[in-house]
């Protein structure tokens, strides 16, 4: 082995990941919110862009009908989207305090109530400990137990527990009529009911197994987050980026970016400072205008890949778009991706939490991609088609005699020609939250 020091040159090849190559994978895999996001990031840094707010607002019937064509429309005014759920809302906080109005307090005991109100989370649940609360105000256990038991006999039922079991308890105990087997399973069984190891808590309580259905269909009825109508939440709605539709005998495949902001390169700042002469200044503004080109690039680049990558979607998916979701074939990214003479990682980033609008509703595009799975034909069909069948297989079976795994796997393969084995009925069946077999069954 020569272990002697010397110089010698060596001709290699390799990627080396610039600061531009890394911002445009970025960009891609950015959806819409992001991308916003990171647009008016970058404005703030870079005094050459220009961020034109020109998202698409949707017409309200209401108003159009009844303004004139040319009036302004109020700028302050909310877009109709951003009203749905939107409402005068009343704290959990403030409802509790109003409650507590009525009731005859001293004025220790209201500032120990207005204190574990304080610590209800959004759900309603008690987030403290009484004992350092007590310590924290120099005064009994018993007085913060007290306090507590004022704020759990206020509604919404259920209110101010410390754990699920509680919050279960407390709306049981306001029932009429009272069942006293209910209270007594969740008080006392709790674990085993949730197991649903019912056999053991009917010999124990020497009550039919029906009886303990009964108290399971009871529990559905109440709510484990008492203080979920108090959040005062907008409802969330999704932006498709992909518009697919029926046009002239053929599927059309359009990118709808209207809601994303614009950019615009400031020429007048530019040549306004560029004639100062300055080399620093010069050498920022080129920095900048270099920034804004890559930035520019990107997200035409990104537009691009992604119309290309949905366009191979509709060519390779005809049956979906023309019957529905039922007739997704199996699709794997890195055969979008071999077609297109891109990576594999492309087209994953491309398709990451993007939506399309289609005929048969707006659809995540990560969706679109499924494994093979044999049938006895010797044609292939998606894991889609699978957790299908299994979905409508669980919806009719007889509850009292729900279908094991083992049984789903025979019934697919005899009914659908579908094979897949033991463990993947239960992976798909977790995928899609169906619960065993065990816990499916009813004894009434």
């Amino acid at each position: 082995m020569n272990l002697k020091a010397g110089l010698w040159q060596q001709q290699t090849l390799k990627l080396t990941m610039t600061q531009e190559l890394t911002q445009a994978i970025a960009l891609l895999q950015y959806n819409t919110q992001e991308l916003s996001a990171f647009l008016e990031s970058k404005a703030l840094e870079n005094p050459l862009m220009q961020i034109e707010e020109s998202p698409a607002q949707a017409a309200e019937p209401r108003f159009d009908r009844m303004k004139p064509s040319k009036q302004k429309v109020d700028d302050n005014k909310q877009n109709w989207i951003e009203q749905i759920g939107s409402k005068n809302h009343t704290t959990l906080q403030e409802y509790l305090h109003s409650q507590l109005a009525i009731a005859e307090l001293n004025h220790m005991e209201f500032k120990l109530i207005s204190y574990l109100i304080g610590c209800l989370d959004e759900n309603g649940y008690l987030q403290t400990d009484l004992q350092a609360v007590a310590e924290k105000f120099n005064v009994s256990e018993e007085d913060m137990t007290e306090a507590l038991i004022e704020i759990q006999s206020l509604e919404p039922a259920g209110v101010a527990a410390r754990d699920l079991q509680e919050c279960l308890w407390l709306q049981l105990e306001r029932l009429h009529p009272y069942n006293e087997i209910a209270e007594k399973v969740i008080s006392d069984y709790f674990i085993l009911f949730a197991e649903k190891k019912w056999k053991e808590i009917a010999k124990k309580l020497k009550v039919e197994l029906k009886e303990i259905q009964a108290v399971f269909d009871l529990v559905q009825t109440l709510n484990p987050r008492p203080a979920a109508a108090f959040q005062n939440e907008l409802a969330p709605y999704i932006t498709p980026e992909v518009v697919i539709q029926w046009e002239d005998g053929d599927f059309s495949v359009s990118i709808y970016d209207d809601v994303l902001p614009k950019i615009r390169f400031n020429e007048g700042y530019f040549r306004k400072f560029q004639t100062d002469g300055d080399q620093d200044v010069n050498r920022f503004l080129q920095e900048k205008k270099t920034d804004f080109q890559w930035i520019a690039r990107s997200i035409e680049q990104r537009k691009e890949t992604l119309l290309k990558v949905a366009l191979k979607i509709v060519e390779k998916q005809p049956e979906f778009f023309w019957k529905g979701p039922n007739y997704l074939q199996p699709m794997t990214m890195k055969e979008i991706a071999d077609e297109l003479e891109i990576h594999e990682s492309t087209v994953s980033r491309a398709v990451r939490e993007k939506y399309a609008q289609t005929p048969f509703g707006t659809i995540e595009l990560r969706s679109f991609f499924s494994s093979t799975i044999k049938t006895t034909s010797f044609e292939n069909t998606s894991s889609e088609q699978a957790k299908n069948a299994i979905s409508e297989m669980v919806k009719g079976e007889d509850k009292k005699k729900p279908f094991s795994d083992q049984v789903i796997v025979q019934r697919l393969e005899e009914e659908k020609g579908i094979v897949i084995s033991r463990r993947t009925v239960a992976k798909y069946r977790d995928q899609l939250k169906i619960p065993s077999s065990s816990k499916r069954k009813r004894y009434e």
